[in-house]
């Protein structure tokens, strides 16, 4: 689970901040992040308790009183995510699996080594792989059609940084309350 996590935050923050978009980093990094989001999703039901979703159903009004608990300075201490903690993982795993879909849908599903092949010939000077249907874009998807898709990845894309920054500042936030690195474990695994 951790590794997960810190994967996937790699993964936003390269993508959402640092690689150019579209460019093959910024591909492969899409791919990487949608190896890991399988990954997790699988150790949600096979994992252990702590990673199980059974552990932490979303739950909005759970989750309203454990923000309010913790603006009072006495939030409860959860064995898994608290309530406010799963809400933000279900948002985050939902805006990072739309990002993944509109960039397959984007690249027609192509892998970051085809895309770089196809690069390579246009770099050459065969021009013919970005030959599409009448309509259609570089990528065969109708032109109106790319810049809403493309709409649409780019805003849940900075949804995410958003939802990413809430989620840091909920940790802090929560760290300070329970007067307890709530990172350190995530870093170093459960205390022994």
């Amino acid at each position: 689970m951790r590794i997960s996590h810190w994967l996937i935050a790699a993964a936003v923050i390269i993508n959402g901040l640092l690689s150019k978009p579209g460019g093959t980093v910024h591909i492969w990094v899409g791919w990487v992040a949608m190896a890991v989001l399988f990954i997790r999703f699988g150790w949600g039901f096979l994992g252990p308790k702590e990673a199980r979703f059974s552990s932490f159903l979303p739950d909005p009004r759970a989750a309203v009183s454990h923000l309010l608990s913790l603006l009072r300075g006495r939030p409860r201490e959860y064995s898994s995510h608290n309530p406010a903690g799963a809400m933000m993982v279900y948002a985050l795993w939902l805006a990072l699996a739309v990002v993944i879909a509109t960039g397959l849908i984007m690249t027609d599903a192509k892998s970051p080594v085809t895309i770089s092949e196809e690069r390579a010939a246009v770099a050459s000077g065969d021009w013919s792989v970005l030959v599409g249907k009448d309509g259609e874009d570089d990528e065969g998807h109708s032109e109106g059609a790319g810049e809403i898709v493309k709409g649409v990845h780019e805003t849940a894309a900075n949804f995410m940084l958003i939802l990413a920054f809430i989620h840091v500042a909920g940790v802090v936030a929560e760290s300070v309350a329970l007067r307890r690195n709530l990172v350190r474990p995530m870093i170093k695994g459960p205390p022994r």
